[in-house]
């Protein structure tokens, strides 16, 4: 598969945690906190349908410890 990262706007990336256990336990503005029961834990920020920059998202998947294919 392609190394290249997916272009994904803050609904589909919180869809993913979601969907792999992540809670959302914390909100500051458009900062959105989510924690899986394991410890792990990423800040999303939601601009409504704005794609996620590659370097942030790329952040939110490496904290997250999933797979960047989950994320296509």
């Amino acid at each position: 598969m392609s190394r290249r990262f997916p272009v994904c706007t803050a609904r589909e990336v919180v869809k993913v945690l979601r969907w792999h256990g992540f809670i959302c336990v914390g909100q500051a503005g458009s900062h959105q906190k989510w924690r899986h029961e394991n410890g792990r834990q990423v800040i999303v920020a939601i601009h409504g349908s704005k794609p996620i920059p590659i370097g942030t998202l790329k952040s939110i998947i490496e904290g997250s410890g999933l797979d960047v294919e989950n994320f296509r």
